[in-house]
């Protein structure tokens, strides 16, 4: 067994992150935390979300682990079912696993992808390019022509 990224067997690359695995396993173990409180207290999940400002379906999806749950439901749920700060304990957790689930970057980018984020100043060399501010008018009215779009001054920005 290896420890590095899964390899997609059609291509031959890395597979996506499996960020957005570990939000599903944390939304299916928070959402049976909830079912398991509700079901302490003796309510539906129809009483539940009547109670605190959500749908059956809402409910039934959190608990399902289908749905990221809001802090606010996490707030409220915690204080209706009297679990404690039980519920309250994994907001951080659940927007940490979120926030990493959304930058579904592969395997072999998240070290770059890290560390751009954390950079001050970027280089890069392009030797058919110059960056925009740096550019000429001339230079810049030439580009639409080569690339045969013709409406040279609208596409600058200058008529």
């Amino acid at each position: 067994m290896t420890s590095g990224p899964r390899q997609n067997d059609t291509e031959g690359r890395p597979e996506p992150s499996e960020d957005a695995d570990g939000l599903i396993d944390l939304n299916r173990a928070v959402g049976r935390q909830v079912k398991l409180l509700r079901e302490r207290a003796g309510l539906t999940q129809k009483e539940l979300g009547d109670r605190l400002g959500y749908g059956e379906d809402q409910v039934s999806s959190l608990e399902r682990g289908r749905r990221t749950p809001q802090p606010e439901f996490l707030d409220a749920a915690d204080d209706l079912l009297d679990a404690g700060g039980l519920l309250k304990a994994t907001k951080e957790d659940v927007a940490r696993a979120k926030a990493r689930a959304r930058v579904r970057h592969p395997a072999w980018f998240r070290d770059y992808a890290r560390l751009e984020a954390e950079a001050v100043e970027v280089n890069f060399y392009n030797n058919h390019d110059v960056p925009g501010l740096f550019q000429t008018e001339r230079r810049t009215r030439a580009l639409p022509s080569l690339s045969a779009l013709g409406e040279t001054s609208r596409f600058v920005g200058l008529a």
